[in-house]
């Protein structure tokens, strides 16, 4: 063979004349001649095998060129023919390349025969992938059938015969075919050949898709061969680049292949270069490329979670992108490094540089937690959520980041928020430390430990020995000077000065002893009198020339004199008692003293390890709290999926027992009656999850369990937990299931004392099973005797509320639960359980336990709605506990003046009179009040019910001719919607009537307790008792719900009770009765409506509270006109109390719900605020202005406000006032036409401006327009704010002066350039200038006269038996004027 196929760059370059021996095609076939072509390639190849694509390269080339023309059969059968060729080569070339023989020229014909095939497969591979893409673009998908035979003209094999392709492809290059080329170099061309083919099969837009899955992995594999065997790993890299930037859905593809690569055929390096290709990448070319950024955000991501411990090394390349401008870059980056942190940087056997890597990588990602963009700030939290949940994060560093984590739950994002409770419900499930504990609990126990610490501390630091220096170092260190002294003492010139040092000696040294002079030598030594020293050695060895001491001196020298000196300064034993301490072994003292240094310091180690920890578990708690308190008022933000994340929390919190996380499951429990049917099922779910259902061995422990867990959540909670809380257990009985028996059995065992309870435990138990008789009434009906035998007949003194929880569980079989529309249920009047509560209320009246009051509410209440007459067994009631009240009185002494008057000597009977009669009253009260509930209520619906069944007769009985006779009459009354409305009237009435003439009528025994009530409630100088005052007024509260006869005679009398009684408690229950008298007779009550606003100003913070409260449900239910004194509750915006606040602040967003509400009150509020009577301070004033300016959000509002404002300034009399009002104009957003309107108005205020409290927010406004301002109108507002600043500086009447003068200037200028005519004629100055106002013409607002304050005095206690009400004058009552409306008068006012 003497020619090489070169592999061309495109299609034409074959049919080129090329270099010398290089391949060319002869002759390109005509379509129609293909057939016949392809079946001799076939005869071809079943005879020669492989080769024969040598000589008929030419037909498979004439296929490609006229691929576009010619049939699909024959692209198929061209396909065919190929992946044979290439299967062929595949199963001969593996023994002539192990045999080593080939000779050139087979060499030469295989390498063609390769290079032929390969590059005609992948070309044929090519254009059939653009053809089946370019059909299913084209192609419209249509339905049933139709759409299969569309499908048939394309290749309905592709998808399987693409597979194959790539499979024959693999097997091909698995080989070694690289010996088949010179030096085993394979050419570019080659393997850019193959590549292109494999990239452009990954274009493929359903190529992520899983239906693709063995297509891709075929496709990674060949490319995977490539880059190991042909060299393709930078050809490589840079395609992925270019895929990550044209083909964004290509981004997990890439990682997956880039995943492969490193770890299934080891190119690790592939990694480093994709990762420095993306890391060098600018930001402007970032911002050029648009999508590619975020694939590559997808890519490196994704290539993170595959393939962590390879991107380590070439990391630091991408963290430069944390700086830059991609927030999906810094997204991906931190997502890197917390895979990096979970799966390789993880555990306690790091080394020291995987260590400092570990926490770079920390203090990267908490960096970011902060970060400005908000979705990397959630994604940084929910790495943080993963790294905790693998348990990566070092327990140096969990106080850290969940501080950061809490901070983040204030954060303006919600996605942020909701990443934030789960990082913190993670960091609860996966914390090393004691949640149990709430950081109270904790500081105690960590005071002790801490001092404990310290005692050892100190303890040890007393036993450590006193650093010493011997002798032989202090030797040392004077050695050089003593050497120079005695050098000097030597020579002979020191004689003179020895013998004069021998004077300064003192005298008596011979008396001394040898070992005394050494001894003073030694001294003089210690005490640097080297000098001295050396001479009395040299004269003390002339002393004493036999002493041990100095017998070295016998050869006086330098070298002698100075050891003789360091022997006597060191001592003689000094070397040896070193070398024999260093041998000798160590005595049994010493190694005592050794071994208990070791434990004490191991003791004091521990001690350190015990404080730390008790540190961290308390700086944890902290945070915990810091986050329940948070997250526990995110669970009534509107948000819905931040409400199911905090519930979520709370739960977790709760399952882990997390101190106070109780709170939080209380607290989401009213959310069970949200609209939003998601918030409500996250509700639900939690309880079932927490409580329904419980774990254990049988179906009693878990009925045990499930009884447990929901008393220990009713025990202390309030009647709207219970109410709560009733719903998800009764959704728990309606639901059959085998656990209900078991739950109800124990609920009665616990009831009636067969299992020892607890008393607040008995009363949950009642109470479930009051909840579970809302859904099956048998359960407690069947069981009544049992109720009353054991908390309503002998001990019922012993346990009110347990009594009162009997009653309300009992009151749950009633209809008013139930809403039966058929005859109502009803116990005849001598039932067991009637006696068992009259015996019970009657006995209590004489009796002074405080919890009698709520039960005998309960029962007054049960026997209204579950007992025949009941308005005949509270009669028999009242007289029984009135008896017993007078035969109390008569037993202990007529009760007189002195008796009722709590006074300092009172005695214990004259108080429990004082009781007694309290507690009548308040019977009486209930009576009464139930009374009129029952007559309207069930009175009322029982004679719908009747009248309802007796039509329904009548019509049966009718005959169908008066049937037809009749409808005419019916329809025309139907459709004037007069059927049933005059029974109805008649019925309304009558309930009317019995209210108004027959409840207090003189043979009924309500009437007889009326006088007392009034005169109790009108002296309260007389009776003064706080429970008795208490229970007069809200009983004679209840007699005024009766009718309006009743209520028009003492509506002074419960006014003047609101405004003097000195206790706050009956002023807080009048605020109450009074807003229930304002909802049953609204036109007696609306001229009293002041008095009421008057309470929001109470001295006491709870009266305050009743009242913002009860006027916040008036208002918002349409009941009180909203009228000026709301400024009242503007002033609770600042509050000392915090719940207070909040009711304010709630009461103007409800409001400000109603159309025009608040823009219509801001102008009255503000006059009366900032009334100098009034007292507000000014930061005060502003604070309640920012507010409620707030809520003014619309144009024509402020435009329209503006002007009022600007009005206002004319009757403003002080100066602290003009502030006031121009501080408002100030925080109102004022627009193009509020600036007009500011214009317009300019007389009414400035002559104010040269006040600096005016002036200043004047200039704010036009600041505020000046930077958002257009040129023009900017023009306008720096010509005003010119305007206001010279009257400011110069006053009005000053620039007014010099714009007059410039003005006659002109005028004169004028003149002097116009001719005079010569007649002087008198012109008219109308509509020349307009003249300057008069005061008298401004319009000023005529003040309103206010009503004077009437003057209300009590009766003291020295007046006559004669005694005048305490009530206010006829002539202080206010007038009804007009009747509420019912219509809300809250339209814009222009």
């Amino acid at each position: 063979m003497s020619w090489d196929f070169i592999v061309p760059v495109c299609l034409d370059d074959l049919v080129k004349s090329g270099a010398v021996n290089q391949y060319v095609v002869q002759d390109v076939l005509s379509a129609k001649h293909l057939p016949s072509h392809l079946n001799s390639m076939k005869a071809a190849l079943r005879s020669q095998g492989p080769l024969c694509i040598l000589e008929h390269f030419d037909t498979v080339y004439s296929v490609l060129k006229h691929c576009r023309t010619v049939d699909v059969a024959v692209k198929e059968d061209t396909l065919e023919l190929l992946i044979q060729v290439v299967r062929g080569l595949s199963v001969s070339l593996p023994t002539l390349l192990l045999s080593g023989s080939l000779s050139s020229v087979d060499r030469k014909q295989q390498l063609n025969a390769v290079k032929m095939s390969v590059f005609l497969l992948c070309k044929l591979t090519e254009t059939l992938e653009s053809d089946s893409y370019r059909e299913n673009i084209v192609t419209v998908p249509s339905k049933g059938r139709k759409k299969d035979k569309v499908a048939g003209k394309g290749l309905l094999q592709w998808d399987s015969d693409r597979e194959t392709v790539l499979q024959c492809l693999t097997q091909l290059l698995q080989l070694d075919i690289r010996t088949l080329w010179s030096l085993s170099l394979v050419e570019e061309e080659f393997v850019s050949c193959v590549t292109c083919c494999c990239y452009k099969l990954l274009e493929n837009p359903t190529i992520s898709h899983m239906k693709s899955k063995s297509t891709r992995e075929a496709i990674i594999h060949v490319l995977g061969i490539m880059v190991k065997k042909y060299n393709h790993m930078l050809g490589a890299c840079v395609k992925v680049i270019q895929l990550l930037q044209h083909f964004e859905q290509l981004a997990s593809v890439c990682a997956q292949a880039v995943a492969a690569w490193s770890t299934e055929y080891g190119v690790k390096a592939i990694v480093g270069e994709i990762m420095r290709e993306i890391g060098q990448k600018s930001s402007e070319e970032l911002v050029r490329e648009g999508s590619g950024v975020k694939a590559f955000s997808s890519f490196l991501s994704e290539l993170g979670t595959l393939v962590p411990e390879t991107m380590i090394p070439n990391i630091s390349v991408l963290l430069t992108h944390l700086e830059g401008e991609s927030p999906s870059l810094r997204v991906a980056v931190c997502e890197i490094l917390g895979e990096v942190l979970v799966r390789v940087l993880t555990g306690d056997k790091l080394d020291e540089l995987a260590r400092a890597d570990r926490d770079r990588f920390l203090d990267t990602l908490q960096e970011h937690i902060h970060d400005a963009h908000s979705h990397v700030r959630a994604r940084v939290l929910q790495v943080y959520t993963r790294i905790v949940n693998s348990k990566a994060l070092p327990l140096c560093r969990y106080t850290e980041v969940m501080e950061l984590t809490v901070g983040r739950l204030g954060d303006k994002s919600v996605h942020v928020c909701k990443s934030a409770i789960q990082l913190l419900a993670a960091f609860i499930a996966h914390n090393p430390y004691s949640c149990k504990l709430s950081s109270m609990d904790l500081k105690k126990p960590l005071e002790k430990e801490t001092t404990k610490l310290k005692e050892m501390r100190d303890a040890q630091r007393e036993q450590e020995p006193v650093a010493v220096i011997t002798a032989a170092d202090l030797w040392d260190a004077m050695m050089p000077e003593v050497e120079l002294t005695v050098i000097a003492q030597l020579e002979p010139s020191s004689e003179e000065e020895g013998d004069k040092e021998e004077d300064v000696e003192p005298e008596g040294e011979e008396g001394r002893s040898d070992r005394d002079t050494a001894v003073h030598i030694a001294q003089l030594l210690r005490e640097n009198k080297y000098r001295q020293a050396v001479s009395l050695c040299v004269r003390a060895h002339s002393l004493f020339p036999e002493s041990p001491f100095f017998s070295a001196l016998a050869d006086l020298n330098t070298e002698t004199l100075i050891n003789a000196l360091a022997t006597l300064f060191k001592g003689p034993e000094e070397e040896t008692s070193k070398a024999g301490a260093s041998d000798a072994p160590p005595t049994p003292q010493k190694e005592g003293e050794g071994g208990g240094n070791e434990g004490r310091e191991s003791e004091l180690k521990k001690q350190e390890m015990l404080v730390q920890y008790l540190k961290d578990t308390e700086s944890f708690a902290l945070q915990v709290e810091r986050a329940i308190a948070v997250i526990n008022n995110m669970l009534y933000w509107k948000i819905t999926t931040v409400v199911q994340e905090a519930v979520q929390f709370c739960v977790t919190a709760f399952e882990f027992s997390v101190a106070d996380s109780v709170c939080g499951v209380r607290k989401m429990l009213p959310l069970v009656w949200s609209t939003d049917v998601a918030v409500k099922d996250a509700v639900i779910q939690a309880y079932r999850r927490l409580y329904l259902n419980p774990h254990g061995d049988n179906t009693r422990a878990k009925a045990q369990t499930l009884v447990d867990s929901l008393s220990e959540l009713m025990v202390d909670s309030s009647l709207g937990t219970i109410q709560c809380l009733e719903e998800i257990v009764q959704e728990f009985f309606s639901n059959e299931s085998a656990l209900q028996s078991s739950v109800v059995q124990v609920l009665w065992e616990r009831f009636s004392g067969k299992r020892n309870t607890s008393a607040l435990h008995r009363r949950a138990a009642v109470l479930l099973l009051g909840m579970a008789a809302r859904a099956e009434r048998e359960v407690v009906l069947s069981n009544l005797d049992t109720l009353c035998s054991v908390a309503l007949e002998e001990k019922v003194a012993e346990d009110y509320l347990l009594a009162r929880d009997t009653l309300v569980t009992i009151a749950n079989i009633t209809d008013h639960v139930r809403q039966s529309k058929g005859v109502p249920f009803r116990l005849p009047m001598d039932h067991h359980l009637f006696s068992c509560l009259s015996q019970a209320v009657a006995d209590g009246v004489v009796q002074s336990d405080p919890h009698w009051q709520p039960f005998m509410e309960q029962a007054v209440r049960l026997i209204y709605f579950l007992a025949e007459s009941p308005d005949q067994l509270c009669s028999r009631l009242l007289q029984r506990s009135a008896r017993l009240l007078l035969e109390q009185i008569t037993d202990g002494g007529e009760p007189n003046q002195s008796q009722l008057y709590e006074g300092g000597s009172q005695g214990s009977e004259e108080q429990v009179n004082c009781v007694s009669l309290a507690q009548v009253l308040s019977l009486c009260g209930a009576v009464a009040f139930w009374q009129v509930s029952h007559l309207e209520r069930s009175v009322s619906a029982e004679l719908r019910r009747r009248r309802g069944e007796k039509e329904k007769e009548e019509e049966k009985e009718k005959a169908p001719a008066s049937k037809a006779k009749d409808a005419n009459d019916s329809c025309v009354e139907e459709e004037l919607g007069l059927v049933g409305a005059s029974a109805e009237d008649t019925e309304a009435e009558f309930i009317r009537k019995i209210c108004e003439t027959e409840l207090l009528a003189e043979g009924n025994m309500l009437s007889a307790f009326l006088p007392l009530l009034v005169k109790v409630c009108s002296s309260p100088g007389r009776y003064s008792h706080p429970q008795l005052t208490t229970a007069a007024c809200l009983a004679l509260s209840q007699y005024m719900m009766i009718s309006p006869a009743v209520c028009k005679d003492h509506i002074r009398l419960m006014f003047t009770v609101l405004e003097k009684s000195p206790l706050p408690i009956v002023r807080a229950n009048t605020i109450i009765a009074l807003g229930d008298l304002t909802v049953r007779f609204p036109n007696i009550l609306e001229p009293w409506t002041p008095n009421l606003y008057a309470r929001l100003s109470d001295v006491n913070a709870s009266v305050r509270l009743t009242a913002i409260t009860v006027l916040t449900q008036l208002v918002l239910k349409d009941v009180m006109k909203v009228k000026g004194q709301v400024s009242e509750v503007a002033v609770l915006l600042l509050d000392s109390e915090p719940h207070i606040v909040s009711l304010a602040l709630n009461f103007f967003n409800e409001l400000s719900a109603k159309d025009n509400a608040i823009y219509n009150l801001l102008p009255d509020i503000i006059s009366r605020l900032s009334d100098p009577e009034r007292g507000i301070k000014e930061q005060d004033f502003n604070t309640i202005m920012k507010q409620l300016f707030s809520y003014i959000t619309k144009e024509r509002q402020t435009e329209s406000l503006v002007e009022k404002l600007c009005q206002r300034f004319r009757t403003a009399k002080t100066e602290r006032q003009w502030a006031d009002l121009a501080v408002s104009l100030s925080l109102l957003s004022v627009c193009e036409r509020g600036f007009k309107k500011l214009q317009e108005c300019w007389d009414c205020y400035s002559d104010k401006l040269t006040e600096h409290g005016v002036y200043q927010p004047l200039l704010s406004i036009m600041a505020k327009l000046r930077r958002r301002a257009k040129p023009q109108f900017k023009a306008q507002v720096e010509d005003f704010e010119k305007r206001l600043t010279a009257v400011h500086t110069k006053g009005l009447e000053n620039v007014e002066s010099e714009g007059r003068e410039q003005q006659m200037g002109d005028t004169q200028n004028q003149n002097m350039r116009t001719p005079q005519p010569h007649k002087s004629t008198r012109k008219t100055t109308r509509g020349r200038g307009k003249p300057k106002l008069d005061d008298s013409e401004l319009v000023t607002p005529k003040t309103t006269r206010s009503r004077p304050k009437p003057v209300i005095t009590f009766t003291s206690d020295e007046e006559d038996e004669q005694e005048d009400d305490a009530v206010m004058a006829e002539s202080e009552t206010p007038k009804v004027t007009t009747p509420i409306a019912r219509t809300r008068r809250t339209h814009l006012r222009h």
